[in-house]
């Protein structure tokens, strides 16, 4: 009898171990699909922020009229036309920087390519600015203006440098998440303020879709000086503001020997292309404009005008950036949730599936009738013979009789 018994119990084991089966495969589909769920909201807000380890070494070449500081001695101020420029921002990250915000120090230098060393620098800036880094936002704090400038220096002066507070505010050096089709305010360090950065359209720029924005710094939409800003000077006696110098040297009209002051004033046109996605500025087109003049609206000598557009390699390395950024907000933003949903929802009716497999089983061995009860759960066919469940009858059939033998 014990042997009957025995494969009666290991199969109530089995129904066991199949209903502890479903209700893990169970859990792991409720575990995925809330997973999903918070990688769609909190985990994409966590990694739409800028990343804390940019290092990027942006190039841009053209051609611009030029002064040719050499001239300073001269008898004459000399202006080189069609000179050869190259300008290149080195983007790195410095503190404070966070969960929170990001603080870039991005030196800019403009120079002249036909000429060697320090006589080609034309302009040198070291811009410091925090951001937010999910809405690339200028921030301030009590600690932190949000920004800064390297007062300048000689080449000859072998002092730490010094930082002047400059607030910043609107977007700089970067456009947010998700970027939109409007008007952004976008910081000038050399005007020393934010100018609205205006929706121009969408472009493919090396296979990526962009989203094109115009700037203009004293110019109108057509190139027409309107309102061109003061130079702001970094030096404590402004001496590259205005300078005053006889007219001979500033070869204008008038007596040779006559003192005459002119203002230093500016104007740029812009062109970002934006990955829309990661906010990347992912190539630039500046004409930037410096001049000397004793009205703002009517330049007289040129410091420096040049047109300069990205190089192909500063694109390359752009749009490369810009698809990494987009791959990691796509994995963690889409790919995962959307598998993690999918796999969720298998799991869920598998298991519901096996979890009422596994209680009829047990149902049915521990008691048979149950199973009947259940519409047949093991008639596997959907058929059931009527009289397999009727007592028998037994036919009565008619006896024979036996011959009588003939009479003889």
């Amino acid at each position: 009898m014990a042997g009957d018994i025995k494969p009666g119990r290991n199969g109530l084991n089995r129904a066991v171990a199949l209903r502890i089966a479903a209700c893990g495969i169970l859990g792991l589909g409720a575990a995925l699909l809330i997973a999903a769920l918070l990688l769609m909201t909190y985990t994409k807000s966590k990694i739409t922020k800028i990343p804390l380890d940019l290092d990027a070494t942006l190039v841009s070449d053209g051609t611009g009229t030029a002064f040719d500081p050499a001239s300073l001695s001269a008898p004459k101020f000399e202006v080189s036309r069609n000179a050869p420029v190259s300008q290149q921002q080195q983007i790195s990250v410095e503190a404070p920087s966070n969960a929170e915000v990001v603080t870039l120090q991005v030196g800019t230098t403009l120079r002249r390519t036909d000429k060697q060393q320090d006589n080609g620098l034309l302009l040198a800036l070291v811009d410091t600015v925090t951001l937010d880094r999910k809405t690339a936002m200028a921030v301030s704090s009590e600690s932190n203006p949000g920004g800064a400038v390297q007062k300048p220096r000689t080449m000859e002066d072998d002092q730490p440098p010094t930082n002047i507070a400059l607030p910043h505010d609107g977007l700089a050096y970067r456009f947010p998440f998700d970027t939109e089709k409007k008007t952004y305010p976008f910081f000038d360090p050399i005007a020393q303020k934010a100018f609205d950065a205006n929706y121009d359209g969408e472009e493919d720029v090396n296979g990526l879709t962009t989203y094109r924005f115009t700037q203009n710094v004293g110019y109108d939409a057509d190139g027409k000086l309107v309102e061109p800003v003061k130079y702001a000077s970094l030096y404590d006696d402004d001496e590259d503001s205005q300078v005053t110098a006889p007219a001979g040297m500033w070869g204008v009209p008038g007596e040779p020997e006559e003192q005459i002051t002119m203002t230093r004033f500016y104007a740029a046109q812009r062109t970002f292309w934006v990955d829309p996605v990661s906010g990347t500025i992912v190539k630039t087109k500046e004409r930037s404009n410096q001049y000397y003049a004793r009205e703002a609206l009517r330049p007289e000598v040129t410091f420096v005008d040049y047109t300069v557009t990205s190089n192909e390699e500063t694109v390359e390395s752009q749009v490369a950036a810009a698809r990494d950024e987009r791959d990691r907000m796509a994995l963690w933003g889409r790919i995962l949730p959307i598998t993690f949903t999918a796999i969720g929802l298998v799991s869920l009716i598998g298991g519901a599936v096996l979890g009422s497999f596994s209680l009829r089983a047990e149902s049915a061995l521990i008691d048979p009738g149950l199973d009947e009860a259940d519409h047949g759960f093991f008639d596997t066919q959907g058929i059931k013979v009527p009289g397999a469940e009727a007592k028998t009858e037994k036919l009565q059939l008619p006896t024979s009789r036996p011959r009588q033998p003939p009479d003889r």
